[in-house]
């Protein structure tokens, strides 16, 4: 007779930055309940007893972060990681030092390859100034190999109605949605990352997966290789269970990803967020935005910047914001102009 494997190895506690494993550094979840917007696209209330420049503590149920006039992260560098930048409700201005712009949100994706250097600026304009701005977003820092650390900044945009989506209807009707981010699911193929994403290795086996259970709704993730990692975290509804055993709300549960994993809703809605991927297996040394291997690639990190600013700054302010008009877009340094269906 066959033992049954507990899929869980450990769980930790959602704080803002949620705990994370090779390959990937980083992950945040985003969401901010913004009220109305002023005619500067910030909010049309006042910002008294907010620490301006470092507003993290979610006063009223949002944060202006390190922006003083619109909420967000003015102009700031990166060097030798990857950010993916899942925008599941509002809109998102990024600006960089590329010359490049974008609007995007509603499900859009920004894959952002650092390299060997850029600055950007992500911003979230509060366009409505006659409802709320509400933004939910996920951050996510990918690490790069010592090998692509130098390569060449580039970002692609994976637009919402071109992202595919795995569907799964369980014996009893209940649906399950995945959101396929990174790594195929079932015959959901992913669109492609950047060339030089760690994602676009072919044993990389990275997987970035937002899935929505409906109430009842149970799946059975499937197994991977077990040489990767692969952690849960487990943000909405009011119960989920893992093999049959319930699951702490609001943690970070790292599986064992070899071993097939039923999930099960409670009753309502239940939503989880999948990161996966074969460890990259290098040092890591992280200092501000940038991460290399060693501590010298660090200090050669800053001397650059501080000596070329990574390409200088061509906007006008650190916080650009792309006008009133609420349209997805994203120009590319050469002038080239894509938008989205």
């Amino acid at each position: 007779m066959a033992i049954a494997v507990n899929p869980v190895l450990s769980t930790h506690p959602l704080e803002f930055v949620w705990k994370t494993f090779d390959p990937f550094l980083f992950c945040v979840h985003h969401n901010d309940q913004y009220p109305k917007g002023n005619a500067d696209f910030g909010p049309a209330v006042s910002l008294a007893g907010r620490d301006m420049g470092q507003d993290f503590a979610g006063k009223d149920g949002w944060r202006m972060y390190h922006g003083r006039t619109v909420p967000g992260f003015p102009s700031h560098p990166h060097r030798g990681f990857e950010t993916v930048t899942v925008v599941r409700q509002g809109l998102l201005d990024h600006a960089d030092s590329m010359g490049a712009a974008a609007r995007y949100g509603q499900g859009d994706v920004q894959w952002l390859t650092a390299g060997k250097g850029i600055q950007h600026a992500e911003m979230f304009p509060l366009l409505r100034a006659d409802a709320d701005n509400p933004v939910e977003l996920f951050q996510i820092w990918l690490n790069l190999p010592k090998r692509d650390k130098m390569a060449t900044p580039y970002f692609a945009m994976l637009w919402d109605d071109s992202i595919p989506r795995y569907r799964h209807t369980d014996a009893n009707g209940r649906t399950t949605v995945v959101t396929v981010v990174a790594g195929q699911l079932g015959d959901a193929r992913p669109l492609s990352p950047p060339p030089d994403s760690y994602a676009s290795k072919a044993d990389a086996d990275v997987a970035i997966w937002p899935v929505r259970l409906s109430a009842g709704a149970t799946w059975t993730l499937p197994p991977t290789v077990a040489t990767s990692n692969r952690t849960l975290y487990y943000f909405a509804g009011n119960s989920l269970q893992i093999a049959g055993a319930a699951a702490p709300k609001n943690h970070a549960i790292r599986l064992r990803p070899e071993v097939p994993t039923v999930l099960t809703a409670g009753d309502d809605e239940t939503q989880v967020l999948i990161l996966q991927g074969k460890p990259i297996g290098e040092p890591v040394m992280q200092y501000g935005p940038f991460v290399m291997n060693t501590q010298q690639e660090i200090q050669q990190a800053y001397s650059d910047y501080q000596r070329t600013h990574f390409g200088g700054w061509p906007w006008p302010r650190a916080d650009p914001v792309h006008g009133a008009e609420p349209e997805r877009f994203a120009k590319r340094p050469d002038g080239r102009v894509e938008r989205p269906g």
